[in-house]
């Protein structure tokens, strides 16, 4: 069985990233999500174990003592990792896995995972960003101008990536990313078809 292959989309909050990644999940079952850990506070909608693996800051903390993460960073005051034993079992078994992580995040993939496929979604401009981040409902005002100012840095990084994609229209968006992942990794392997 071949080691499976990293795919990760980057972007800044709010561009669509977590709509895509569903989607990607729904089509293909030879891929599987790396559920990251974070400190910052669980949405009303969100599961733990889900979306994220929410834990203290004093737990995050140590983890990253104890060298659990693979990749770890502080976005927007909060504290986001990819759990390093949870990844590898993925990729161990065969599974190519899916990340939605920051820019920051994404680089140190870049430099453990040189092979990955590295995707970064930009919005069709900053005033659509930030009505998609009002809409959301998720955040307070100052939150939200905090994140269009981290995107504005983020976008500066989007050539470091393999692919650049605007998410002008999602469907569309959805079927450019799906189209990559197919000429990157083929059609689905016989052994996942019924996973």
């Amino acid at each position: 069985m071949n080691k499976g292959r990293i795919i990760v989309l980057s972007g800044p909050s709010g561009v669509g990233k977590t709509t895509i990644c569903k989607s990607i999940l729904d089509r293909r079952p030879d891929i599987r999500y790396s559920i990251s850990a974070t400190s910052r506070q669980r949405r009303k909608d969100e599961v733990d174990g889900r979306e994220y693996i929410f834990i203290t800051e004093e737990q995050f903390r140590r983890w990253v003592d104890e060298g659990r993460f693979v990749e770890y960073a502080e976005v927007h005051g909060n504290l986001y990792g990819t759990p390093r034993t949870e990844l590898e079992d993925k990729l161990n078994q065969g599974y190519n896995v899916l990340m939605d992580i920051d820019v920051q995040g994404a680089k140190r993939m870049m430099s453990l995972y040189p092979d990955g496929i590295y995707i970064f979604i930009i919005p069709p401009d900053i005033s659509e960003l930030q009505r998609r981040l009002l809409k959301r409902k998720t955040e307070q005002d100052e939150t939200i101008r905090h994140r269009l100012a981290n995107a504005q840095k983020e976008l500066r990084y989007k050539n470091d990536f393999n692919y650049v994609i605007e998410n002008r229209e999602l469907e569309k968006t959805i079927q450019e990313v799906m189209k990559i992942i197919e000429d990157e990794l083929g059609p689905v392997p016989k052994e996942h078809q019924g996973d």
